[in-house]
């Protein structure tokens, strides 16, 4: 890859070289934004790329309906193009890979992902990794890292294009045990070691709000737990796994946070959100931190909701009407546990909550 006109190289030695998260088994796989600038410039760099390396600019739509700044040198790269309405799941297997291989990937090539939209980035990214591309990379709080560090976006300038490949050299996802589907969740929830997680706010898992203006009912999956994300009213907000600055939670508090709520290292995690985007940011940041074990929900709320059988549950039809917050006035642990367990006998209900 050359070096972009607009970058020049960080001296060797510089303190802005990379720093290394040493609480990440993956630690390769979370870099920083000086790392980036650093390799992208053509300095030598730890744990710099092997082999073949691009870097993608994650967005939603072509990039010339977005006219996005973008870092220099990247790809812009439509995650929507991996995922298809009306549930907004994984396209099919065999297009997965052709969508790759059309982008210039192939499953040995070290992808490093930037964006503006963190969850949409995690969305690629373990899309990626279930795809079976053997090197991905996450820029630590995205393109917005990037810029706090002072450094240079590329304006009104169409990102590069690669060459398409006439392959991505696997015939089938290396990594299908990453996505699970509604038959997969269902059997999941009998299971004693399984744990369902929802990455939603609070409003959402307790019913007060569905959290999409093209999702009706409201409630959340019967035997799930709370996994924590951000504020209401912004299902790309994941403010619960980040510092103030949007990096990445140290690994203790990420796991104290899910230990509240009874989530464990132990067996099968699988995360959901409402369409999958947060839920592949819980899964990135679990495979990360080395948890085995865990897969996304692909269909999550939505497609859950779609099948009246599905058993759910809304809090807010529960004895105590307004559930309060785990661990805050009013709440006692015993009272955040049974938020985050398996449904207490009343409020459950076999239909789709309105």
């Amino acid at each position: 890859m050359t070096v972009p006109p607009t970058l020049s190289l960080i001296p060797d030695g510089d303190s802005g070289h990379a720093q290394w998260r040493a609480d990440l088994p993956r630690w390769r796989q979370l870099v920083q934004a000086r790392w980036l600038h650093a390799l992208l410039a053509g300095a030598v760099v730890d744990a710099a790329p092997a082999g073949a390396w691009h870097l993608f600019e994650v967005g939603e739509g072509p990039w010339i309906s977005t006219q996005t700044p973008t870092i220099p040198g990247a790809i812009w790269l439509d995650v929507q193009r991996f995922e298809g309405g009306p549930l907004w799941n994984k396209v099919p297997d065999d297009l997965l890979l052709q969508q790759l291989a059309e982008l210039g990937i192939r499953h040995g090539t070290t992808v490093v992902l930037a964006g503006r939209k963190r969850v949409a980035n995690a969305r690629a990214a373990h899309l990626l990794l279930y795809a079976g591309v053997s090197d991905v990379r996450l820029l630590d709080g995205g393109t917005q890292a990037w810029m706090l560090a002072g450094f240079p976006l590329t304006q009104d300038t169409p990102p590069k294009v690669l060459e398409p490949l006439a392959s991505f050299g696997l015939t089938q996802p290396a990594c299908p045990q990453f996505l699970v589907d509604t038959v997969q969740v269902r059997a999941l929830l009998q299971q004693s070691d399984a744990t369902l997680v929802s990455i939603r706010t609070w409003g959402e898992f307790t019913g007060r709000t569905s959290g999409y203006d093209y999702i009706a009912a409201r409630g959340d999956i019967a035997g799930a737990r709370w996994g924590h994300a951000g504020a209401d009213g912004d299902v790309n907000d994941m403010s619960a796994f980040h510092t103030p600055t949007g990096l990445m939670l140290d690994t203790a508090s990420i796991e104290a946070l899910w230990r509240s709520q009874d989530i464990r290292t132990h067996g099968h995690t699988t995360f959901y959100c409402g369409t999958g985007w947060r839920a592949s940011l819980a899964f990135f940041y679990a495979w990360l931190m080395g948890w085995k074990g865990i897969s996304v929900y692909d269909g999550g709320w939505l497609e859950w909701t779609n099948d009246p059988s599905n058993p759910t549950i809304d809090r807010q039809r529960l004895p105590s009407t307004q559930p309060a917050h785990p661990g805050g006035r009013g709440s006692t642990a015993s009272e955040a546990l049974l938020w985050a367990g398996g449904p207490p006998p009343l409020g459950v209900r076999s239909e789709v909550g309105a």
